[in-house]
C-alpha cells in the first residue's frame, strides 16, 4: 500500500490524523524503503497506530521494569485498583493463564503488556461483573418479589393504530427475555378468536397461532414462567374456543390448578413454576371457592359411585339432574352445566335463584343453562393471577387476596407514586402490579420504567418494538441474572411494613459517591457510513437513573476528528442516595453544534452489577446489537457516603 492508499484506509477506519505524523509512522514501518507497506511492514504500522499509551501508563505504574507484571505486582493491581479483595491472589493466576499470549510467561506467572491489554478488553475486564451474568439471585421467593420483564401489546410490530399484528412480535419478545406477554382477543370469523388492537386499523391474527407461537418459544431463552396477560373481549362461545386452544396447544406447559392442589398462602416462586405458562385475566370467583368446589366435587363423585353400586336404580335420577352435581367439572375440555354467580347471570336467572322454592318452580322458572359474561372453562385457567380493578390501597388490603393483581396506566401509576408512594411500595410487597403505556402513545413510544420500578411495580410493560433510551434502561436491568426475565427486588421493596418512599428516600439506605474517569475510546463508528468524508467528534455522557434525587447526567468535552482512539481523561462525580435502584447508561455521541448530537453507541447496566477499577465498556447500537470492537476505557471508583460527608 502506498501512503495515499494508507491515508484513504485510515479515513475509512474513522481516523483523521496529522499528515506529517502519519507519514512518520509510515516511513518507520517501511523498512524496505520501497515507498509501500507490504506484509509485516503493514502489521508494524498498524501496531504503532493502535498503541494504547493510556494502558501502557497504567501497566508501568505497577511494573518494576516496565516490561512485565510479576505475579505479586499483578495481585497488587487487582487488589488496589480492581477492588478484587481476598480473591486477588487466586484470580491473578487464573487471568495470567487465560490472557498471557506467551507460554514462557504462563510458566513464569508473569503478564506482558499484550496480556495485560487482553485482560482489560475481556469479559473479566468488562464494566459488567461476570458474576452477575449467570443466574445468581435467589429464585425461590414469591413472584411478587421480582421485577418481571414485560411486553405491552406484544402482537404489534409497529404503531398502535395501523401497525401490523404478527406472531413475530411474540417471538422477538420471548427471545429477548420477556416473561409477560399481552394478548388482546376479540371475536373472529368462523368461530375462531382473533388478536388485534381493538377499534383500530391494526391487522389481525388467529388466537390459536399466538398460543402455538408461545408454546414453541416460551422457554428458548429462559426456563422461568411465562405469563399470558389476556385482554378478553370475546363472547361466551369464543371464550370456550380460547380455553380449548390454551389447554390443547399448551398441554402440560399450562398451569391450570395450584401446584399441590391446596390453598396457597403466598404466590409460588419462579423456581417452583419453571417451564410453566400462567394465565392472567378475569375470574368468576375466588381461588378458595374453586378449590372448595373441587373438593366437594370429589366427595360427591365418590358418594355417587357408592350409591350407584348399592342402588343402580338411582342412576337415572342423577343423570336427569346434572346441574345438582357440581359447579365445575374436572374435565375442562367438556362442556359443563354451571350455576352462575348472580353478578354474571341474566336477570331472569337471578330472579329464579332469589325466588322461594315451590313445587311449581319448574313451571314458573324453567331450568336453563345460563351463559355468564365469562366462560367458566376459561375462568378456571386463571389460577394465581386473577385480574381485579384497583380502587385504593386501603380497599385492596381489606378486600383483595395475594393472588389478585391490578393494572395501572402509566399516568395513574405515576400519580399514585406522588400521592402515596409508600403505600404503593407496601402494596407491591404483597401483590403483583402491572403498568402499561398511556393510550396517547399511538406511535408505540415508551415511558421510563425506572420510576415504576422505584415503587416496586413488577410488570412494567414496554413497547419492545421501539428502540431508544427507555428500552436501553429495560434491557440494562434484565441483562443480569442470566437474562432470565426475573430480577429480585431490593429487600426494602419486599417488606410489607417498609418505610421507603420513592419520592423522598431517607435512611437507612446507604448513600455512595461514584467517580468515573472517562479515559479513552476505541474504534468508534460513524453515525452515517454513507458519508465517507465525515469523521466523528466524540463525547461521552454518563447518565444515572434511579430515585428522583439520583437521576442526573454529566458529559465530557468532545474530541475533534478522532473516532479511532480519542482521549478525554476527564473525571465525572455522582452522588447517589439509593444505589440499589440505580442504573448507569454510558452514551457516546458525535458532537454537532448545529443540531442534536448524533448517537454512536451506548451501554446500560445496574449499579449493583458494576465493577470498579480500569474497565472497558463495549458499546451497543440503537437496537441493542454489539458494535464490536467499539468501546470506551474508564476508571471507576465507589466511595461510601456522600462527597464531603465526614463519616
Amino acid at each position: 500500500m502506498s501512503f495515499p492508499e494508507v491515508q484513504r484506509l485510515l479515513h475509512l477506519m474513522n481516523v483523521e490524523m496529522d499528515q506529517e505524523y502519519a507519514l512518520q509512522l509510515f516511513q518507520a514501518a517501511d523498512t524496505s524503503q520501497s515507498g509501500t507497506l507490504e506484509g509485516e511492514e503493514f502489521v508494524e504500522f498498524y501496531k504503532a497506530l493502535t498503541k494504547r499509551p493510556e494502558v501502557q501508563e497504567v501497566f508501568e505504574n505497577f511494573s518494576a521494569d516496565g516490561q512485565k507484571l510479576t505475579l505479586l505486582e499483578f495481585v497488587d493491581f487487582l487488589r488496589e485498583e480492581q477492588k478484587e479483595g481476598e480473591r486477588a491472589s487466586d484470580l491473578a493466576l487464573e487471568l495470567i493463564d487465560r490472557y498471557e499470549p506467551s507460554d514462557s510467561g504462563k510458566v513464569r506467572h508473569v503478564l506482558s503488556l499484550d496480556g495485560f491489554l487482553s485482560y482489560l478488553c475481556s469479559k473479566d475486564g468488562d464494566v459488567f461483573n461476570p458474576a452477575c451474568l449467570p443466574i445468581y439471585q435467589d429464585m425461590t421467593q414469591p413472584l411478587n418479589h421480582y421485577y418481571i420483564n414485560s411486553s405491552h401489546n406484544t402482537y404489534l410490530v409497529g404503531d398502535q393504530l395501523c401497525g401490523q399484528s404478527s406472531v413475530e412480535g411474540y417471538i422477538r419478545a420471548l427471545k429477548r427475555g420477556c416473561r409477560c406477554v399481552e394478548v388482546d382477543i376479540w371475536d373472529g370469523p368462523s368461530g375462531e378468536p382473533i388478536v388485534y388492537h381493538g377499534h383500530t386499523l391494526t391487522s389481525r391474527i388467529p388466537f390459536k397461532d399466538v398460543v402455538a407461537t408461545v408454546a414453541q418459544y416460551a422457554f428458548q431463552t429462559s426456563d422461568y414462567p411465562v405469563i399470558l396477560s389476556l385482554e378478553n373481549h370475546c363472547t361466551w362461545e369464543q371464550q370456550q374456543v380460547m380455553a380449548l386452544h390454551l389447554t390443547e396447544i399448551l398441554g402440560e406447559q399450562l398451569l391450570s390448578t395450584t401446584l399441590d392442589g391446596l390453598l396457597p398462602t403466598q404466590l409460588p416462586s419462579p423456581e417452583e413454576l419453571r417451564r410453566k405458562i400462567l394465565v392472567k385475566g378475569k375470574k368468576l370467583q375466588t381461588l378458595e371457592e374453586d378449590l372448595e368446589e373441587e373438593e366437594e366435587e370429589e366427595v360427591l363423585e365418590s358418594q355417587l359411585e357408592g350409591e350407584q353400586e348399592a342402588k343402580p336404580e338411582l342412576e337415572a335420577q342423577f343423570e336427569s339432574e346434572p346441574q345438582e352435581l357440581s359447579p365445575r367439572s374436572k374435565d375442562k375440555k367438556k362442556d359443563k352445566v354451571v350455576m352462575c354467580p348472580p353478578f354474571c347471570m341474566p336477570i331472569c336467572c337471578q330472579i329464579m335463584v332469589q325466588a322461594p322454592s315451590s313445587k311449581h318452580e319448574s313451571l314458573l322458572f324453567p331450568k336453563q343453562k345460563c351463559k355468564p359474561i365469562m366462560c367458566p372453562s376459561l375462568s378456571a385457567l386463571v389460577v394465581y393471577l386473577k385480574a381485579v380493578s384497583f380502587h385504593s390501597f386501603t380497599h385492596s388490603r381489606e378486600h383483595y387476596r395475594f393472588y389478585e393483581t391490578s393494572s395501572f396506566s402509566e399516568t395513574k401509576a405515576k400519580s399514585l407514586i406522588k400521592e402515596a408512594g409508600n403505600a404503593f411500595v407496601q402494596h407491591n410487597a404483597w401483590q403483583l402490579s402491572r403498568v402499561y403505556p398511556s393510550g396517547l402513545r399511538t406511535d408505540s413510544s415508551n415511558y421510563n420504567p425506572q420510576e415504576l420500578w422505584n415503587a416496586g411495580c413488577q410488570m412494567v410493560a414496554m413497547n419492545v418494538q421501539t428502540a431508544g433510551l427507555e428500552m436501553d434502561i429495560c434491557d440494562g436491568l434484565f441483562r443480569q441474572n442470566g437474562g432470565c426475565g426475573y430480577v429480585l427486588k431490593p429487600d426494602f421493596l419486599r417488606d410489607t411494613q417498609s418505610s421507603f418512599h420513592p419520592e423522598r428516600p431517607i435512611s437507612p439506605f446507604k448513600a455512595q459517591t461514584l467517580l468515573i474517569q472517562v479515559i479513552s475510546g476505541q474504534q468508534l463508528p460513524k453515525e452515517d457510513m454513507t458519508k465517507e468524508r465525515s469523521i466523528v467528534d466524540p463525547l461521552v455522557r454518563v447518565e444515572i437513573f434511579g430515585v428522583r434525587p439520583d437521576t442526573t447526567r454529566q458529559e465530557t468535552n468532545y474530541v475533534e476528528n478522532n473516532g479511532f482512539n480519542p482521549y478525554w481523561g476527564q473525571t465525572l462525580c455522582f452522588q447517589v442516595l439509593v444505589p440499589e435502584l440505580a442504573l448507569l447508561r454510558f452514551v457516546v455521541n458525535d458532537y454537532n453544534w448545529k443540531t442534536r448530537h448524533d448517537f454512536i453507541g451506548q451501554y446500560t447496566l445496574p449499579w449493583t452489577c458494576m465493577q470498579q477499577g480500569y474497565r472497558h465498556i463495549h458499546l451497543l447500537s440503537k437496537d441493542g446489537t454489539s458494535l464490536h470492537p467499539a468501546s470506551i476505557f474508564v476508571h471507576i471508583c465507589i466511595r461510601e457516603g456522600l462527597e464531603g460527608d465526614e463519616s
